[in-house]
């Protein structure tokens, strides 16, 4: 039985390193590191949300930024969703299952998009503090 491929799309974070880098390189935060090491542990495809850049591969290079989608009105925010929705239509195996690593500004107006076009969306850390969320990830490794 063939199963439905599974991709990841992971938020970005504020702290950066200050120079060109590859974009999981990029971020250095604690919890982008927990998530980018159970990620790549899948051996499943992954993207990142930037809220510069919108869904950017891991491996692309990219210069650092200060934008962050939580600063953002909606109509900003709604702007970003649709570029990245463009971006996901050429990304997307269909069918494919997703799971989201992103806090609520950054899935507000893609989840839409992603349920009418993926086999299935999860979001395991939906409703966890930033403790919980190191923490769910700890329990994985």
């Amino acid at each position: 039985m063939m199963t439905t491929p599974k991709i990841y799309l992971v938020s970005c974070v504020s702290k950066k390193r200050s120079e060109l880098s590859a974009a999981k390189d990029l971020y250095i935060s604690d919890w982008f590191f927990k998530a980018r090491a159970y990620v790549e542990a899948t051996s499943s495809p992954w993207f990142i949300l930037s809220a510069e850049y919108g869904l950017v591969n891991p491996d692309q290079i990219v210069p650092p930024y200060e934008r962050t989608l939580n600063t953002m009105g909606v109509a900003e925010r709604r702007s970003w969703a649709d570029r990245v929705c463009r971006q996901l239509e050429l990304q997307l195996p269909n069918p494919c299952a997703v799971t989201i690593l992103a806090g609520m500004r950054y899935r507000e107006f893609i989840m839409d998009f992603l349920r009418r076009h993926a086999s299935s969306v999860d979001v395991p850390l939906e409703g966890l503090r930033i403790g919980e969320q190191l923490g769910w990830f700890a329990s994985r490794q």
